[in-house]
């Protein structure tokens, strides 16, 4: 029974929602590695702004090399990849310390993690693609909808690791 009560803990919690991001973040890097073509025309044509309104006071921002496209695509490939092996040790870590009660660790594992995600989403998706390029101008290549959930996880799972509640390693 104890051990079922403990399953209410928010320690646990955020040992589960660091391991929910965290897989998300695994299949988001293996999808792209592994069918690197599909997200690469995504990122084409986000950066060409070719289906944007072609706001001429705003073209000039278009990145159409697709050298240039192509790195930035790996760039953030490789972004994926980091984030999701720091939130995969992040979630090691939450399973090692839910045994000993000592959760510092994972909590700054996950928050660097988690900070990753928001980075890769928030400023990438939202604050670059989203308005650099005006990615939300565009009805075939707009990803703020889907960057938008990992955006709310990722934050919900911050907020959650970091509440006091979950801190039972300091005293009361």
């Amino acid at each position: 029974m104890d051990r079922l009560l403990s399953l209410g803990t928010l320690a646990v919690a955020a040992a589960a929602l660091t391991g929910t991001v965290a897989l998300s973040m695994v299949l988001v890097a293996f999808g792209n590695i592994t069918d690197f073509g599909s997200n690469q025309q995504f990122v084409q044509h986000v950066l060409a702004m070719d289906t944007t309104f072609k706001d001429p006071q705003l073209m000039w921002r278009a990145i159409t090399s697709p050298a240039l496209q192509n790195a930035a695509y790996l760039a953030i490939i490789v972004w994926e990849v980091l984030t999701a092996s720091v939130l995969v040790v992040a979630t090691w870590l939450w399973a090692v310390g839910l045994r000993r009660r000592a959760y510092d660790r994972a909590r700054r594992a996950s928050t660097a993690g988690l900070v990753m995600v928001l980075l890769l989403f928030g400023l990438g998706f939202f604050g670059i693609g989203g308005e650099w390029f005006v990615m939300w101008q565009s009805s075939d290549w707009n990803g703020l909808d889907s960057a938008l959930r990992y955006v709310v996880l990722a934050a919900f799972a911050l907020i959650v690791v970091h509440l006091p509640a979950a801190r039972p390693d300091r005293p009361a």
